[in-house]
């Protein structure tokens, strides 16, 4: 298939996209409309209380965005009526029956309309509250998939998923379908109406001893890390999408579906323009923290690989997956990464942050230019202790018997050091699987993909997902770290 086909394939199409304001829904929607301005209409699912509310959203938080500027360009004056003319921002929630759309006629439109449906909606907390996360993750994703079934012009439904749903194993990770009921560490019993009833459970009995609501969140949390790792999984986001792709592949039937499993998402490589970013992800909260001189050290192996995939790269391994998938029953998961096909080590990540920010200082708020400077890295965790120990722990253990000593003098003082010493070490304990992966994601699936596009090296650009096209080390100094300066600072 060309170029030209995979986006034919979108003309006169009607879209569902849940998920619709965060950031990959907002350069797919972007994307599509750009390049095929006559696609039939897109639906955006958004968590509002009405359709005002999901209107407004959808103004503030998508279309006025500066990621909408190459569009306004392209549209002048007649943008406004364009998108209102293709795009229906509505309210509704995956978390409920009908994915919570009140409007009977509106609900029977989608039924009737829509041909496509994209779940791209999640929570991404690595700790988030195990309740949650299995409503809107796993039973989420079914609810996703009985609303598509009840389309009768139904193609096909994509489920954007994680690469990290397969856990953090120190091997080549192929791309295959999770199996309903199969542990990562093979232990028995995993059932995902158990865990419900796990979660069911222990909420009445944490409301029944009448705790906060602050303690039934961390208490949730908990529980859901204790759930997630007794299976394998480092933690209850991975888990629980798991058990949402084990959930579509169960109950599918014929429904033609495409698993799409990105590995850690970055700025934009080349559309709508280099460098648009949302949100800090894993690498550009360091960097962050990194460029306002507060790291004190840093926590990894420099020479392990970082598995990046730019969002546009993304949005156009959909599409093509999109166009290759319509009305085929075939169950495809695809892992959409770099760590195979063209790796870059933290190292360079690292030395690109120095030049960067020495080049570019960030301003304190003394109006002084903050110079960055080398931090010790720990690369294993027995030694990250030890410093922690010596540089916090310790002296923190002073501070609480000088304070009994004063009577409670420095309470809080002391109070308020040691719930941050307490915050960095339970987030040292949920990114540790990720800091020393050494892991692989397979894309052969992937890679058979790029090659059914067929075309001049120009037009292949436009839907290009290929990390070999990545000069990493101009992408972060040119692209990645102006575009998380300007969007995300």
């Amino acid at each position: 298939m060309d170029v030209q086909y995979v986006l034919e394939t979108l003309k006169h199409k009607s879209i569902l996209i849940t998920g619709s304001t965060g950031f990959l829904a907002k350069i797919f929607v972007e994307k599509v409309l750009r390049v095929q301005p006559d696609v039939k209409q897109l639906y955006l699912l958004v968590r509002a209380e009405d359709n005002v509310g999901a209107a407004h959203r959808f103004q503030t938080e998508v279309i006025g965005k500066d990621l909408f500027r190459v569009l306004r360009e392209k549209q002048g004056k007649s943008f406004d009526s364009f998108v209102s003319g293709k795009v229906t921002p509505f309210a509704g929630n995956i978390c409920y029956e009908n994915l919570g759309v009140n409007d009977s006629s509106l609900r029977e439109e989608l039924w009737r309309e829509v041909q496509i449906v994209i779940n791209v909606a999640a929570t991404t907390a690595f700790d988030e509250r195990y309740d949650v996360a299995l409503d809107i993750n796993t039973t989420g994703a079914k609810r996703v998939l009985e609303f598509a079934k009840k389309c009768p012009k139904l193609e096909m439904l994509l489920q954007v998923s994680t690469a990290y749903v397969n856990g953090v194993k120190p091997e080549v990770i192929t791309e295959k379908t999770l199996q309903l009921g199969e542990a990562l560490n093979g232990r028995p019993g995993l059932d995902i109406e158990t865990e419900l009833k796990v979660v069911e459970e222990r909420l009445k009995e944490i409301r029944a001893k009448g705790v906060t609501g602050k303690e039934e969140r961390i208490l949730m949390k908990q529980l859901g890390m204790k759930r997630s790792r007794m299976f394998g999984w480092p933690n209850t986001y991975v888990f629980t999408k798991a058990l949402g792709e084990m959930m579509l592949g169960q109950l599918r039937e014929n429904l033609p579906l495409v698993i799409l499993r990105p590995t850690i998402i970055t700025s934009t490589y080349r559309e709508p323009f280099p460098g648009w970013m949302e949100g800090t992800r894993t690498i550009d909260a360091v960097m962050a923290v990194y460029a306002s001189g507060k790291l004190s050290c840093f926590l990894g192996d420099r020479n392990l690989t970082a598995d990046l995939i730019p969002g546009d790269m993304v949005v156009n391994s959909m599409l093509v997956s999109m166009a290759a998938h319509l009305n085929r029953t075939a169950d495809f998961p695809y892992h959409i990464g770099s760590s195979v096909r063209h790796q870059v080590q933290y190292s360079l990540i690292e030395k690109c942050s120095i030049r960067y920010f020495t080049a570019h200082p960030q301003i304190g708020s003394d109006g002084k230019p903050i110079i960055p400077r080398e931090v010790p890295v720990f690369a294993d965790m027995e030694s990250f202790r030890r410093y922690m120990a010596i540089r916090y722990k310790l002296p923190l253990q002073g501070l609480g018997l000088l304070n009994t000593i004063c009577c409670q003098y420095f309470d809080r003082l002391y109070t308020r050091l040691t719930r941050q010493f307490n915050y960095v070490m339970r987030l040292v304990d949920i990114y540790e699987p990720y800091v020393f992966f050494r892991g692989r994601f397979d894309d052969w699936n992937a890679e058979r993909l790029r090659l059914m596009v067929k075309g001049s090296s120009e037009e292949k650009e436009k839907l290009s997902f290929d990390p070999k096209e990545i000069d990493w080390e101009s992408y972060f100094m040119n692209v990645h770290i102006p575009g998380v300066v300007r969007y995300v600072f």
